[in-house]
């Protein structure tokens, strides 16, 4: 059997374990030329360490005997026999990855325990001695975001053990930095933050340091003395920590929601929270074994 023929099959087994993985609603992975180049020469890599060991522990003539005319129908009978094989090596490949992503967040989240639930820069609200912490990591434009909220803000009314963090990762543009500058300044003090908060994501057009200032303002703060604050380094210093956790975790996008030991990428809607939430009380972990 040849080694490209090997190949190609070892890579279907793995193009159809990627379509597997697209059909549970997971994220398809970007592919270019490169990527697949690599995949033919890991398989092939693969085939020649097999061959090898085939070779030393068989008779050469065994080896000689098998060939593409005689092995391609085999496997191709193999799979036409069962063809819901590459379905269950597909949800295989699933749970293993899920295992791993989860052991891997659980470490992570681990390691940086305080920083994520605790630093002393961080806006915090609902009840500030919650039984669950739901962290959110946002951009104030980002639009999800703001389409987000409104999930948000009903957790937070029908859910007075809930505590809630606020991350401040501004990643789309200077004017959000901006704005998660202002934002900082207005967590630090007695202003109502939530409402100024909710302001912000209901504003027309790009967020930038005018509408957070605007906000500040309508929050019954000083505008001009929030200008002039606007670059002190312990301000930096918490937008930078919401960067550092980030680079631990892979966290990428917004909004991302961190609960237990589970890292939870995109706006996934009231329920899926919820549930998370409930899973937290049932068993201490965002995902409890069934």
């Amino acid at each position: 059997m040849s080694r490209v023929t090997i190949a190609l099959v070892a890579l279907a087994g793995i193009l159809a374990g990627a379509l597997g993985y697209a059909t549970l609603n997971r994220p398809a992975p970007q592919t270019d030329s490169v990527a697949v180049q690599a995949m033919i020469d890991t398989a092939i890599g693969a085939y020649d360490a097999q061959r090898s060991t085939a070779v030393a522990a068989a008779p050469a003539q065994d080896v000689a005997a098998i060939t593409p005319d005689t092995i391609n129908p085999l496997i191709e009978s193999f799979l036409m026999s069962d063809p819901k094989i590459l379905q269950r090596m597909s949800v295989a490949l699933e749970s293993t990855l899920r295992t791993e992503e989860r052991a891997q967040s659980t470490a992570a989240i681990a390691s940086m325990q305080d920083l994520i639930f605790n630093d002393p820069g961080q806006v915090v609200v609902g009840n500030p001695d919650g039984d669950v912490t739901l962290v959110e990591f946002f951009d104030y434009n980002c639009g999800y975001c703001r389409s987000a909220l409104p999930d948000m803000a009903t957790l937070l009314a029908e859910d007075p053990n809930l505590r809630v963090v606020f991350k401040e990762f501004p990643i789309l543009s200077n004017e959000s930095i901006d704005a998660a500058r202002v934002a900082v300044l207005v967590g630090n003090s007695d202003a109502d933050y939530w409402s100024f908060h909710e302001a912000l994501f209901s504003s027309r057009g790009k967020v930038d340091k005018q509408a957070a200032l605007a906000a500040a303002a309508d929050a019954g703060l000083n505008p001009v003395t929030l200008e002039l604050d606007m670059g002190t380094p312990s301000v930096a210093n918490t937008i930078q920590t919401s960067y550092e956790i980030a680079k631990a975790l892979n966290i990428t996008g917004t909004p991302t929601y961190i609960i237990g030991n589970e890292v939870i990428p995109g706006a996934i809607g009231i329920d899926e929270l919820r549930s998370r939430i409930a899973n937290m009380r049932a068993c201490g972990q965002s995902q409890c074994d069934s």
